[in-house]
């Protein structure tokens, strides 16, 4: 089967993995996938089985132009892939790029899937500050991704939440839900990477790992910091990774400067994929301050299958897909003073677990996948 993968992120530049990297990498070894390359990120070039199509004419790396700008060069060049290599089937996941392949693949009567892999609307628009822009920019992407839904032949997302969502708009969604690569995530003795960051034997480490964006509220944990730190002297909180498009990540760093606790916050910036279990392992408490009322109704998160593989236990807002799910590592707060009490509880009784997620592999996923394209071809 030949599949032509139109990514929401600069495939082989982004630092960060997504789905479409664990989905179709696994895919590749048994289909001919290919994958434009859209030059946006600043990321390492990783090495990948998909084969990659120049697909920029006009070089920007903010997102925004380098889509708006290129959108004409996409459309020719998704037609010339199509064409040329003979595709048998487009999964579709970016927004402006998402309608160039769409229409281009109507030219050759290609079937399309359209992986949503979060509320676009709302995703798009969490980057601006402006409330007016924000209405905007919520509006357009809605407008865009409606278009693109209503003209694929079918859809796949994320979440049950989101599929319900959908729902409410009109269309039908196919489930498959985010994984973990159970080979890579596996629970680990953090005692040599806890050394080479200068945490102590008897710190107390709260964890983040993952994007540093305004939509995790990553700014309130540092907030709660001197409640904790008044509790047990010894607690420290790591955060593993970077911003992509805002100054989030810089803001948090002057936001533990400000009030003291320099010695007590641990940024790493952005590690390679690989390496992050190692980082998982050093912590005590992982948690996922996910934000926003109308994305804590459809999310999903990685690192909910991520933490849970490492054995780790979970601090996190109300998440009701991940609370149906379940799970012994779950501990759920809705203020600040209940995220307090979740950590003073667990550095109290510090616990671990072994939780088997086979069935959440990206294994599984790109096996339920390539069952749906193929039924599609």
């Amino acid at each position: 089967m030949k599949i032509l993968l139109v990514s929401t992120q600069d495939y082989i530049h982004h630092p960060i993995l997504s789905r479409h990297h664990n989905i179709f990498e696994e895919l590749a070894t048994r289909h001919e996938v290919h994958v434009p390359h859209f030059h946006v990120s600043r990321g390492t070039e990783r090495a990948t089985r998909l084969i990659v199509h120049e697909a920029t004419q006009f070089p920007c790396k903010n997102p925004v132009l380098h889509y708006t700008l290129n959108a004409p060069y996409h459309f020719h060049t998704f037609k010339r892939i199509i064409r040329d290599e003979r595709i048998d089937i487009v999964v579709a996941a970016n927004v402006l790029a998402g309608t160039a392949v769409i229409h281009a693949a109507k030219k050759f009567n290609v079937p399309v899937i359209f992986d949503l892999k979060d509320w676009f609307p709302d995703s798009a628009a969490s980057y601006v500050k402006n409330r007016m822009l924000q209405w905007t920019v919520r509006k357009v992407v809605f407008w865009i991704t409606h278009h693109n839904l209503r003209n694929s032949d079918r859809i796949t997302t994320v979440s049950p939440s989101l599929v319900e969502k959908l729902k409410t708009l009109g269309f039908d969604a196919d489930l498959i839900t985010n994984g973990v690569d159970t080979g890579l995530f596996t629970p680990r003795d953090g005692f040599s990477k806890r050394t080479e960051l200068g945490i102590e034997p008897d710190d107390f480490v709260i964890g983040f790992c993952g994007s540093i964006e305004r939509w995790y509220a990553i700014d309130e944990i540092i907030r709660s910091l001197p409640a904790i730190i008044a509790y047990h002297r010894n607690t420290k909180l790591l955060i593993v990774g970077g911003s992509l498009f805002t100054r989030y990540l810089n803001e948090l760093s002057q936001l533990a400067i400000n009030l003291g606790l320099k010695d007590h916050v641990i940024f790493t910036g952005t590690k390679p994929y690989e390496e992050l279990p190692e980082y998982i392992a050093c912590m005590d408490a992982c948690t996922i301050p996910l934000s926003p009322p109308q994305w804590l109704d459809i999310a999903l998160p990685n690192k909910f299958f991520e933490y849970s593989a490492c054995g780790k236990p979970i601090v996190m807002r109300p998440i009701p897909d991940v609370i149906k799910i379940g799970g012994p590592n779950l501990f759920v707060y809705r203020t600040q003073a209940e995220f307090i009490d979740c950590i003073k509880s667990l550095i109290d009784y510090p616990v671990k677990f072994s939780i088997n997620l086979e069935h959440d592999s990206w294994k599984e996923k790109a096996r339920q996948f390539e069952t749906l394209l193929t039924s599609m071809v």
